[in-house]
């Protein structure tokens, strides 16, 4: 298992998007639904509910795919896209480029290794099936029905550097050995805050799916 923290551009799009303050408070994005089946320690065994997502594969380093797949999606929620109202017909006919919808943005932005690329995705807000979403106008960016699926995961505050990072990820894997659960694929790096939130108020999640024991399967 591999992972490498996300690039300066990254942390940049991140701190524009990442958290919006009106009036002095923060909005609250919503998040993937998931219920706690089991807790080991520290670590949650997770259900999540389907729910769809706007992904983009992107090659290169960890930070270089970070940054560029995070741009083509940040793109893609503020208007890059098809509008999507229908108006009734009428006359005469004329034509203008369709406006942008823009797409509320959600929690966290994750980024998974596959092979020797990196899927970026954002969950789009669950009002949205994948046929209501405007079309991108970006081809690299598709859609997905993520279906229910269970995964373990533990959460930590602090900084996001790699050595906060690794420590979290050993203590997951730990966790579930511990069990007799085993890892399978690539952990998932999920990030819920903007840099310039204070490092000890972030939220951070390691996630990552697993094999339970033959008794429980």
């Amino acid at each position: 298992m591999r992972w490498a923290a996300a690039g300066l551009g990254l942390i940049l799009l991140l701190a524009a998007l990442g958290a919006i303050v009106l009036g002095g408070e923060t909005v609250a994005y919503e998040s993937p639904t998931y219920s706690v089946v089991r807790a080991l320690g520290n670590v949650e065994i997770r259900a999540y509910r389907p729910y769809v997502v706007a992904e983009t594969m992107v090659g290169g380093s960890p930070d270089t795919a970070g940054s560029e797949g995070f741009r083509i999606l940040a793109k893609y929620i503020f208007g890059s896209n098809r509008g999507t109202r229908k108006i009734a017909m009428t006359a005469p006919v004329s034509q203008k480029k369709a406006e942008g919808t823009k797409i509320a943005m959600t929690a966290p932005v994750t980024q998974e290794q596959v092979g020797d690329e990196f899927v970026v995705q954002f969950m789009m807000p669950s009002k949205y099936t994948i046929e209501e979403l405007p079309e991108p106008d970006d081809p690299r960016v598709t859609f997905r029905q993520v279906p229910a699926r269970t995964f373990a995961a533990v959460k930590y505050s602090g900084s996001w550097s790699q050595k906060n990072y690794q420590k979290h990820l050993a203590l997951l894997l730990d966790a579930l050995r511990s069990e007799g659960y085993e890892a399978i694929g690539e952990p998932i790096w999920a990030r819920y805050d903007a840099p310039f939130k204070p490092w000890f108020l972030r939220r951070n999640e390691i996630l990552t799916a697993f094999e339970a024991p033959p008794g429980e399967r």
